[in-house]
């Protein structure tokens, strides 16, 4: 919306329909159908494949809908089998799929400053070059066969996963052993042991914040595909 695309959402939360309304966009509904034949691209960011599938192909559908030569961006974190899968089924459908998954978070994506994991055709770059432009600051183009860039999502949240789960070990360690945890904080982040994923998350255990911000059931996901894919 800040980059002056024409945008619709949809959500099954209404809350979030009424937010994207109130912040400009074009239409917002519970179903992707309502807005399906009038869009050039569209953006789907679910949880795993089987909700891209259902998006897509399922009872309320919406690829048979899209006007032929329109683009696909699929942001969901799936295996790259997947990716293939859907892409094909897409292309026999006359659409161009870009395998896109996302790194960033919502304040990231709230800033359009996602970075992306891209492989796919040419003509699926250029028809979401300005979505592109408008979510990410940085745009990885991986291949020109889907898959690819979903294989370089899993390999990414295998060191997430790892350093996430390294770094409560290390905080809950700094706390029986009586360390003071924003010492311990502040040493790390100093320190050749830091990571992203250290300095954001334990942050908030510093600051004794345990409100949810994501779901473990989407790492125990991701690192099964992990498993899968090694």
């Amino acid at each position: 919306l800040r980059a002056g695309l024409s945008t619709w959402g949809a959500d099954l939360n209404p809350q979030a329909c009424a937010n994207l309304l109130a912040e400009g966009a074009c239409g917002a509904a519970a179903s992707a159908r309502e807005f399906a034949g009038v869009v050039d691209a569209l953006v789907i960011l679910v949880v795993n494949a089987a909700q891209v599938r259902q998006v897509l192909f399922g009872e309320d559908g919406v690829a048979h809908l899209m006007k032929p030569g329109s683009a696909v961006m699929v942001s969901s974190t799936i295996s790259s089998a997947d990716a293939q899968e859907i892409a094909a089924a897409l292309t026999a459908l006359n659409l161009n799929m870009l395998d896109a998954p996302v790194s960033g978070g919502a304040v990231k994506a709230a800033q359009g400053e996602m970075t992306v994991m891209a492989s796919g055709s040419e003509a699926a770059f250029t028809r979401l070059k300005p979505v592109l432009d408008a979510v990410a600051s940085n745009v990885y183009r991986i291949s020109d066969t889907p898959g690819a860039g979903s294989t370089v999502k899993i390999i990414h949240q295998l060191l997430a996963g790892v350093h996430i789960a390294a770094a409560a070990e290390a905080m809950a360690l700094a706390a029986r052993a009586g360390i003071p945890l924003d010492v311990m904080y502040d040493v790390v982040t100093h320190a050749a042991g830091n990571s992203w994923m250290f300095e954001n998350r334990m942050q908030h255990v510093v600051d004794g914040d345990y409100t949810p911000r994501s779901a473990v059931d989407i790492f125990v996901k991701d690192l099964g595909l992990v498993a899968d894919t090694a």
